[in-house]
């Protein structure tokens, strides 16, 4: 029984060895030793030579961004901020059709004529008396005049018509031919720009008696439903 318990442990390590090795799926995607993949890129880079070499730095280009042989480049930028600054691009021609600008005092904005600080900097007391004489001379009153009156043959007055009736909106008061209708007045008070200019026409083709525009088809004296109540209600007020 002791030798079966001492042969067991020998039987196991060679079946070991003989079984076949299980590859590494991982290998190669980033699951090594940070260690051992150090010593790879080092060795690799020491295989042959036995030393590392250091790379020299790259040849900077100190050419002009515009492609410019670089001569007077910066010179010109300078010059030009200088100009920028100074708000001025060139000696200024003090000829007397140039004139130098003038600084302009009392400009558009909030009034000060009623501070006297600033009003006595601009004028004296003498020179303020003539501007107001000025004002006054040009002033003028202007006296009302009568009301025009009408001439009588600006046509219907459609105001008065209202104030002169007093039937509602619909309600037939004169008789009409057989062949009027809704749909016909409908469609001739589409020439009209609105009712009252309707109703002066309905007047003065001879409404409400007669309606030979075809505009009062229900016979109310009111041509395109025209409403008089506005005009009344001033009236009632």
């Amino acid at each position: 029984m002791m030798r079966f318990h001492i042969l067991t442990p020998v039987a196991l390590l060679a079946l070991t060895a003989c079984a076949p090795s299980v590859p590494d799926s991982g290998a190669g995607v980033g699951f090594d030793s940070y260690d051992d993949n150090r010593r790879a890129a080092v060795d690799a880079e020491l295989q042959g030579t036995g030393t590392t070499a250091v790379q020299p730095p790259a040849d900077v280009s100190s050419q002009p961004l515009d492609g410019a042989s670089g001569t007077g480049g910066g010179d010109d930028v300078a010059e030009m901020a200088a100009r920028a600054l100074d708000g001025n691009s060139g000696p200024v021609d003090a000829s007397p059709s140039n004139p130098p600008p003038q600084s302009v005092t009392n400009a558009a904005g909030i009034s000060d004529e009623q501070n006297f600080d600033s009003v006595s900097g601009e004028r004296s007391i003498e020179q303020d008396a003539a501007l107001i004489q000025q004002n006054r001379a040009q002033y003028q009153v202007i006296q009302p005049g009568a009301v025009p009156q009408r001439t009588g043959n600006e046509g219907p007055n459609i105001v008065a018509y209202a104030l002169q009736t007093n039937n509602q909106v619909g309600q037939p008061l004169y008789r009409r031919g057989p062949f009027s209708s809704k749909e016909k007045e409908a469609r001739n008070c589409r020439s009209y720009a609105s009712s009252d200019l309707a109703q002066e026409a309905f007047l003065a083709a001879g409404g409400p008696e007669r309606d030979r525009e075809g505009l009062d088809a229900d016979g109310d004296g009111f041509a395109c439903s025209w409403d008089p109540s506005v005009f009344r209600s001033v009236r009632g007020s």
